[in-house]
C-alpha cells in the first residue's frame, strides 16, 4: 500500500503561491514557484531567499553519556572539530559530519548543535530521524542517554543571501546584538520557551534558534521555531524582505546551488560506498598527516582499509546542458569507455565562463557586462583516478556533453563573510 505523503506546515501557502508541487523525503514540497528557479538562483547570489526546510529530521541527543555516544556513532571528533582541529566543540557551536555503520557505509549527514555538555541536537535528512535516532540508541544501553525524535514538533526555514541579515534586523528583537559578531556555524536561542536557552526571539516574541548555517554556500541563516509557528516566522520575513527582492524558493533552487558550491545531497552523493575518496573527508577525524584517526568511530575500521574505494569526483561543464541521473547517466572516458556514474546533474544559472575561468554573480572581478547562462555541475563516482583539469564525457539516452574535473565550482561563495560586512 502507498503511505500518503507528509506536508510541512507551509503546504497550503506554497500551493495558494501556485508552487510547481513534487515528492522529496516521503513530503510534498516545493519545487520551484511560478517566478522561477532562475530567478529564485538569482535572488539567493543578489539578495535573499527562502526556503521551506521542516522536512528536515531532528533528533535530541541527552544525558551524561552523549558525548560519549556521539564520539562513537558521529566522524567528528567532538575534542578538537574546530578551528582546524585545534579547538573542542563548545556550546554555541555546530559542525557538519556523518553517521556511518559498521561497513564504513552512510547512515546520514547532519549538522550537529551542542546545545550544553549534555545536550545536542542533530538536524538530518527528510525521513532519516527515525533511523538516526534507532542508530544512536541502539549503541548504548542504561539510562545515561536519551535520543528524542523531534521531527514533527520543530519546523526549520532556510533564509539565505546577503541581504538576509538586514531583513532580519527588522524582524528580530534586539537585532543588533543578536547578530553582533555572529560566526559562521555558531547558533543562539532555542525554538522551544521552557528552555532556559531561549534568549533569542522575533519581535512578536517567539523564540527561535537562530543558526549561522545553511545549504546553498552562501551568507544567511536557519531558524528553528515551534511547528505551530512556522507560517507566521515565514510570512513575517517575506513580508520584511519586500523590498529588498526576497523571494521564496523551492527544492529545485536549493539542488542547483548546493551543487554549486560543493555540497553533497546524502543517499545521492554519499551513500552505500565507503564513506572516503571523496570531496567532504574533512568531517573525519584525520590526525595532521592524514595517516591515522585520532578516536574509534563506528566504520572508522572499515575506512583504514578501503584507500581503493570508488572516488567521488566533483565537475563544471561548459554551458548549462545536463544529463539525467534518473535516465540513467554514466561517466565516459573520451575514448568512450565507461568509467563510472553520474551522481548529480544540475544546471548553476548564478555562473558562467570567461576566458577558461568560472566567474559568479558574486564574483568582485567578473568581467564588465558579466551575464551567466549557467553551467551545469555535479559529481561522478568512479573507480578510475582523475584530477582537476580532466576532460570527460556524460551520456545519458538523449545526449552525450563534455565536462571538466574540478576541485571547486561555483567561486566567491559568501558563506563565511564576516557579520560586519553584511549587515
Amino acid at each position: 500500500m502507498t503511505q500518503p505523503k507528509k506536508i510541512t506546515p507551509l503546504f497550503e501557502w506554497h500551493v495558494s503561491q501556485g508552487a510547481n508541487m513534487g515528492d522529496f523525503g516521503g513530503f510534498r514540497m516545493p519545487l520551484w514557484y511560478p517566478w522561477g528557479a532562475v530567478a529564485e538562483q538569482i535572488a539567493v547570489i543578489t539578495n535573499a531567499g527562502l526556503f521551506d526546510t521542516s522536512h528536515m529530521g531532528f533528533v535530541a541527543i541527552e544525558g551524561p553519556g552523549a558525548y560519549q555516544r556521539l564520539q562513537k556513532c558521529f566522524t567528528r571528533d567532538l575534542s578538537a572539530c574546530l578551528d582546524n582541529g585545534r579547538e573542542p566543540l563548545t556550546p554555541g557551536n555546530c559542525v557538519f559530519g556523518v553517521f556511518l555503520n559498521e561497513a564504513g557505509d552512510l547512515i546520514d549527514d547532519a549538522v550537529l548543535y551542542q546545545l550544553s555538555q549534555d545536550k545536542y541536537l542533530a538536524v538530518v535528512n527528510a525521513g532519516m530521524s527515525e533511523e538516526v535516532a534507532g542508530h544512536l540508541a541502539a549503541q548504548g544501553s542504561g539510562t545515561d542517554v536519551t535520543v528524542e525524535d523531534l521531527t514533527y514538533r520543530v519546523g526549520k526555514i532556510d533564509f539565505q543571501g546577503p541581504y538576509s541579515a538586514r531583513i532580519l534586523m527588522y524582524v528580530l528583537q534586539d537585532a543588533a546584538e543578536v547578530l553582533k559578531d555572529m560566526r559562521y556555524f555558531t547558533f543562539k536561542g532555542h525554538f522551544d520557551s521552557r528552555s532556559p536557552l531561549a534568549d533569542t526571539f522575533m519581535d512578536d516574541e517567539t523564540p527561535v534558534l537562530l543558526s549561522r548555517t545553511g545549504f546553498t554556500g552562501e551568507f544567511g541563516f536557519e531558524i528553528f521555531v515551534a511547528r505551530d509557528q512556522v507560517v507566521q516566522v515565514w510570512e513575517k520575513i517575506l513580508s520584511a524582505g519586500k523590498d529588498l527582492g526576497i523571494v521564496a524558493c523551492g527544492l529545485a533552487t536549493r539542488d542547483a546551488l548546493r551543487t554549486g558550491a560543493v555540497l553533497p545531497l546524502s543517499h545521492q552523493d554519499i551513500g552505500a560506498w565507503p564513506f572516503i575518496n571523496n570531496p567532504w573527508t574533512f568531517v573525519l577525524p584525520f590526525n595532521a598527516d592524514r595517516s591515522a584517526f585520532t578516536k574509534r568511530f563506528i566504520g572508522e575500521a572499515v575506512l583504514r582499509r578501503q584507500k581503493d574505494s570508488p572516488h567521488t569526483y566533483p565537475f563544471a561543464g561548459f554551458d548549462l546542458r545536463k544529463v539525467s541521473v534518473a535516465d540513467p547517466a554514466v561517466l565516459l572516458s573520451l575514448d568512450g569507455i565507461v568509467t563510472g556514474a553520474v551522481l548529480t546533474c544540475v544546471s548553476d544559472m548564478t555562473i558562467g565562463r570567461h576566458a577558461g575561468r568560472i566567474y559568479s554573480l558574486a564574483s568582485p572581478d567578473k568581467p564588465a557586462g558579466f551575464q551567466p547562462k549557467g553551467l551545469c555541475c555535479g559529481y561522478v563516482l568512479t573507480e578510475s583516478k582523475l584530477k582537476p583539469g580532466d576532460l570527460v564525457e556524460l551520456k545519458d539516452k538523449k545526449r552525450r556533453i563534455k565536462v571538466e574535473i574540478v576541485d571547486d565550482i561555483r567561486p566567491n561563495r559568501t558563506a563565511r563573510a564576516p557579520m560586519s560586512a553584511m549587515v
